[in-house]
Formats: structure tokens, C-alpha cells, sequence
């Protein structure tokens, strides 16, 4: 039987939804290790829309699934339909749209609320001892679905978001690009990615360890 791991996004796109590199290189890697890739966003309107040439707000409006969709090549679901019993492990990437969209971290820093049916796959995964992977600025948002819980976690060393990371109730741990943070007890991978970057030969290093851990723990 394969293994079914499910990949959250966030949309298209680094600045307003999921990091495109990001989301592929777990796909990819998943897909290497012969996983069923489950791929997963809400159903809802992006916070804002960036018009990624100029990195300007567009005054226009785009749906998180349905720019989710442009990565999973139109292979995905509704959020809501998903439940923890559909897989064995989750993967959530980076880009703006995980701290935008799965939650308004990146708006509202320690204050911020998670979507709803973010909270729910993230908590159920977590409580059901299923592995759970973030790249990116992604660890935020999980941090902030599961703060009772004190998970540990990296960003890489990113001194403003360690220092919310841990004001929610997390423990953040200084990470390189091409390094993992695991927390065995409640079974996180984290991993820094474009944080740290440079570049995707970089990043793509910590998210195949990412891949590899979160597998293994299934």
C-alpha cells in the first residue's frame, strides 16, 4: 500500500499564495517514494492578490482553490471534503499564502486567527499521531493551530518571526537551509526553504530531507 500524504495550499505564487518551488519540490519527492499525493487548499478568497512582475497589490479578486489548482495540475480538493482518516501524513509549503491565507500571521502577527478548516486538518493530523511537515514560513501557522501544544519548531533564523513563533507558544530552532528541525514527540518536520534560500538548489536539499523524515515517520 502506498503511503497517502496530503499537501495544503495556499494558491499560486510567493507573495500571495503557496511558494511554487516549494509546493513542487515536495510533490516531486513524494512522487520519487512512489506516496499518493493528496492535494488540498480552502475554498475561499485570497487575502490580496500581487502582481508578481511589478510586486504590486492588483486590484482584483482570485480564489485559493482554484489558484491551487494551477499547481496540482487541477488534481485537488476542497479542504473541507478532507479528513485526517484520508491520509497518513501532511505536508504544508511555504509562500506568503500560508501566513495570508491558511492564517493572517503575516497581517497580524501573534494575534492571528487560523482558517477554520486549517485548524481542523492541522489539529485532527496532530492528535491522531500522524506526521506533519512545514516549509517555509508555514511553521507559523502551525505553530499558531496547535500553540497548546508547544511545538518545536524552524523558519531558519529569522529573529522577528522565532520571536513570534515562540510568543504563540511554540520553541523555535535556529535551522540552515538545508537542514531539518524534527520534534519527535509530536511528529513535526520543519524546514527554512526560501527563508534562508538563496536559491531553489538550496531549498530543494532541506525539503527532500523534509520528505524523507515525514515519510519514515509514517
Amino acid at each position: 500500500m502506498s503511503k497517502k500524504v496530503g499537501v495544503l495550499l495556499a494558491g499560486c505564487g510567493v507573495y500571495d499564495g503557496s511558494e511554487i518551488h516549494e509546493a513542487v519540490l515536495t510533490m516531486l519527492y513524494l512522487d520519487q517514494a512512489d506516496a499518493d499525493i493528496i492535494c488540498m487548499a480552502p475554498n475561499m478568497e485570497q487575502y490580496h492578490v500581487i502582481d508578481h512582475l511589478s510586486g504590486t497589490e492588483a486590484s482584483e479578486k482570485r480564489n485559493v482553490l482554484v489558484e491551487s489548482a494551477r499547481i496540482a495540475r487541477g488534481k485537488i480538493k476542497d479542504l473541507k471534503e478532507v479528513q485526517a482518516s484520508d491520509m497518513d501524513a501532511l505536508i504544508i509549503p511555504g509562500g506568503f499564502g500560508a501566513a495570508k491565507n491558511l492564517s493572517d500571521f503575516a497581517i497580524n502577527n501573534i494575534k492571528a486567527k487560523v482558517h477554520p478548516e486549517v485548524q481542523r486538518i492541522i489539529t485532527d493530523m496532530i492528535d491522531g499521531k500522524k506526521p506533519v511537515g512545514a516549509i517555509c514560513i508555514a511553521p507559523a501557522t502551525l505553530t499558531k493551530a496547535i500553540a497548546d501544544k508547544h511545538p518545536e519548531v524552524t523558519i531558519g533564523n529569522d529573529l522577528g518571526t522565532a520571536d513570534a513563533i515562540e510568543k504563540m507558544g511554540g520553541k523555535h530552532v535556529a535551522c540552515a537551509v538545508d537542514q531539518i528541525h524534527v520534534d519527535r514527540k509530536r511528529k513535526i518536520v520543519t524546514t527554512p526553504a526560501y527563508m534562508l534560500g538563496p536559491n531553489i538548489k538550496n531549498v530543494a536539499m532541506g525539503i527532500e530531507k523534509l520528505v524523507t523524515e515525514v515519510l519514515a515517520m509514517i
